[in-house]
């Protein structure tokens, strides 16, 4: 396929809720004020999306995955090693990447999947101290960025460590942490550097500053989603279009960076509440004047609904459609060669404080989308439509496809 169309990808993270008695009845996304969502809802289509095969833990991995045109049943091969590609660590044939995050546990429960949200400064500097404490063969932990790092360890058999039971630690927040420990025959390796790193934190000076200041200390690791290394065609090999991605996560980087694209940094991203919104909009468009395709993805509305923080979820939803959706919208006129779609990953529910494999809504406008009668985006306004796809990858192609020759 080859074109002279500009496609823009805009992936609210976690955007999609369920209704809630605080809002009168009303999910967060009908609660916010969207004028633009609603101005490509109305001048194009909307329908849903099922973002996570069957069985498929709903995760952000695979969400992207999907949106990007990727099958995740056959492509994924674990969270860690996309995060491991985009840090520039190439995995041998030997080896296994193992998500590490920075928790704080307290009276033996899950209390902060982040620790605070702590900042990538500081959590290098205890990245730092674990690599000089852990004198083992064979592992070593790499600096991400904020709470979410990686541990690298060799081993004989890396297909064994697949079978290890590992849970996201954002799904167990108030839970005691006993029961949801790495399980299997090869757990024995993470479960030591987990007890291993208890010892080593718990009197850093940089845990003791942030007690100080009355902030959730980082007084544990939590390992989880280990694979190893994926195999990912090139999106160009499979649409004929160049492109580029922009997120402040890793994992999502290093999908596009295993799919050929080209990662775009833009400054004073967070993967927070605090993103340079309009920055991400800015610097899709500065990359859409050599590229045909760019896929923007905004972790805020994932980490409120993570946070059970109705108020920051809507004001990233606002952000989002202001800031990134408006400034998109602005650039074009009528006559432009652009599609546009919208679609979040998957729900993240303000109540539940997880991920969801329900399907999500999506918009689709621009040149060659028929327009539907749409009057706004939501839920339950999309829900309600005909268009409805079984898998990301299959909204994809028909987006990316539709009435080209």
């Amino acid at each position: 396929m080859s074109s002279e169309m500009k496609y823009i990808t805009i992936v609210p993270d976690g955007m999609a809720d369920e209704p809630l008695d605080e809002l009168g009845g009303k999910t967060p996304l009908e609660a916010a004020r969207t004028p633009n969502m609603d101005y490509l809802a109305q001048h194009g289509c909307t329908g849903t999306v099922q973002t996570i095969p069957h069985k498929m833990d709903p995760g952000s991995d695979i969400g992207n995955m999907a949106l990007l045109g990727y099958d995740p049943k056959a492509c994924h091969t674990g969270r860690a090693p996309l995060e491991a590609a985009n840090l520039g660590v190439n995995l041998n044939d030997d080896e296994v990447a193992v998500r590490c995050n920075f928790i704080t546990v307290q009276d033996g429960a899950m209390s902060d999947y982040s620790a605070g949200h702590i900042a990538t400064k500081e959590a290098t500097l205890l990245i730092d101290a674990l690599n000089g404490s852990i004198n083992l063969d064979g592992v070593k932990f790499f600096t991400g960025k904020s709470y979410r790092h990686l541990l690298v360890l060799k081993v004989r058999n890396p297909q064994e460590y697949l079978r290890i039971k590992t849970v996201p630690p954002h799904d167990i927040l108030g839970k005691s942490i006993e029961q949801y420990l790495p399980k299997g025959p090869e757990a024995e390796m993470l479960l030591k550097l987990m007890e291993k790193s208890k010892e080593i934190l718990k009197s850093h000076e940089v845990n003791r500053v942030r007690i100080d200041l009355q902030e959730n200390p980082a007084n544990m690791i939590w390992l989880w989603g280990q694979g190893v290394k994926p195999n990912l065609p090139s999106f160009n090999d499979k649409f004929g279009v160049k492109g580029g991605i922009i997120s402040a996560v890793d994992l999502v980087n290093g999908i596009g960076r295993l799919a050929g694209l080209e990662v775009i940094d833009v400054p004073d991203i967070t993967g927070y509440y605090d993103t340079n919104y309009y920055g991400k909009a800015q610097y899709a468009l500065k990359s859409l004047q050599t590229k045909d395709f760019v896929y923007v993805h905004i972790e805020a509305p994932d980490e409120a609904g993570h946070n059970g923080d109705v108020k920051a979820k809507i004001e990233a939803i606002e952000r989002i459609d202001k800031d990134i959706i408006g400034t998109v919208i602005n650039h074009f006129n009528a006559h432009d060669d652009v599609r546009i779609l919208v679609s979040p990953d998957h729900p993240t529910p303000i109540a539940l404080r997880t991920h969801t494999s329900d399907p999500v809504g999506f918009i689709a406008f621009g040149k060659g989308i028929t327009q539907d009668d749409s009057l706004e985006y939501n839920e339950r306004s999309a829900e309600e439509k005909n268009l409805k796809f079984k898998s990301g990858e299959a909204l994809i192609d028909w987006f990316m496809r539709k009435n080209l020759k």
